[in-house]
C-alpha cells in the first residue's frame, strides 16, 4: 500500500516543539487545511497568475494552459506520494460528474468560458473538470490528515439517496420546480446527530452540517477568484464582478454530492451502524494525527 508522506513528521512535531501548546494546535490547525487543499489552492493561484500575464498572441491558450497544469499536478503529487491512488480515484470520479454538470450548465445558459481553447467538450475547457475534483482532493486529503471519523453515520443508502438528489436538481430544476430548499433541510435531517471527530491536541466533535456550511463558505470564496479573473462569467454577471452570495447554498449541496463520492472510495472513517468495522471503530479513539 502506498503511503503519503507524513505532515506530522515534516510540519506538526517541529511546530509542537518551538511554540506554546495552544498556539501550536491553532497553526497545525490551518497548516493541515490548507495542506488538505493543496491541489486546489495550486489551481486558485495558477488561475491568479495566469490572468496576469497570458496575452492573447501566445501559441497556448490560458484555459490549455491550466488544464496542462493541472494534469501534470495531478501527476507530480502521485510521483511524490503526496496523494493516494485512493485519492486519485476520488478526483477521477468527481472529475466525470462535474465535468458532466458543467457541459449542461453552461449549454443551458447558466454560465459561460469567454476565452478560447483547443482543449474543449461541448464548450467547455477541460481544466473546469479540475476544479470540481479538486473539492474531492481536499475531502479525502482532509479526512486522512485529520484522521476523520464520522459518527453515528445513518445507513449508507440515505446518504447515497440524497447526494443522487442533489446532483439531479443542478440538472432538473431547469425544467421542474427547484427543490433546494427541501434538500437542504434534508441534509440537516440525514446528518444533524452526525459528528465529524478529529483529535488536534485534544479530540473535538463538529455536527457535520456545520462543518459542510463553513466549507461551503471557502468555496464560495475560492469561486470568486475565478469570477473576478474573468475565468468564467454567470449568466446575467458582468466580467469581473463578485459571485452571488447565493451560490453559497450551491456549494453546500454539492460538497455532500462531492462527500458521498468520496465514501464511495473510502470508507473506513464511517461509523455505519451494524458494520464490524464500525464496532471496531467504536471501540478505538481516534489516532493522533497520522499525516
Amino acid at each position: 500500500m502506498q503511503h503519503p508522506r507524513s505532515f506530522d513528521t515534516i510540519v506538526a512535531r517541529p511546530l509542537r516543539a518551538k511554540l506554546p501548546a495552544p498556539l501550536a494546535e491553532v497553526a497545525v490547525f490551518t497548516l493541515k487545511h490548507l495542506w488538505a487543499c493543496l491541489f486546489g489552492g495550486l489551481l486558485l493561484l495558477v488561475v491568479i497568475c495566469t490572468k496576469a500575464i497570458w496575452a492573447d498572441d501566445w501559441p497556448i491558450a490560458r484555459y490549455d494552459a491550466l488544464f496542462g497544469f493541472a494534469v501534470l499536478t495531478q501527476a507530480s503529487m502521485l510521483l511524490f506520494r503526496l496523494e493516494t491512488w485512493q485519492e486519485a480515484k476520488v478526483i477521477g470520479l468527481f472529475h466525470l460528474t462535474g465535468t458532466a454538470m458543467e457541459i449542461f450548465k453552461v449549454n443551458a445558459g447558466s454560465w459561460a468560458y469567454p476565452e478560447g481553447a483547443f482543449f474543449v467538450v461541448a464548450n467547455v475547457p477541460l481544466f473546469s473538470g479540475f476544479m470540481y475534483a479538486s473539492v474531492g482532493s481536499y475531502i479525502a486529503r482532509v479526512i486522512r490528515i485529520f484522521d476523520m471519523r464520522f459518527t453515528p453515520f445513518p445507513p449508507f443508502w440515505i446518504p447515497a439517496v440524497l447526494a443522487v438528489s442533489i446532483y439531479l436538481n443542478f440538472f432538473s430544476h431547469h425544467f421542474l420546480p427547484d427543490i433546494r430548499l427541501a434538500l437542504f433541510a434534508a441534509t440537516v435531517i440525514v446528518f444533524w446527530r452526525t459528528r465529524v471527530m478529529f483529535t488536534l491536541g485534544r479530540a473535538y466533535a463538529l455536527p457535520l452540517p456545520l462543518a459542510a456550511l463553513f466549507a461551503s463558505f471557502f468555496l464560495w470564496i475560492a469561486e470568486n477568484v475565478g469570477t473576478l479573473t474573468g475565468t468564467w462569467v454567470y449568466a446575467g454577471s458582468r466580467t469581473f464582478e463578485m459571485t452571488s452570495i447565493s451560490k453559497l447554498g450551491s456549494w453546500y449541496l454539492l460538497l455532500y454530492v462531492a462527500f458521498v463520492t468520496v465514501t464511495l472510495v473510502i470508507r473506513e472513517p464511517l461509523n455505519i451502524k451494524g458494520s464490524r468495522a464500525a464496532s471496531e471503530r467504536s471501540e478505538t479513539p481516534p489516532r493522533q494525527g497520522s499525516d
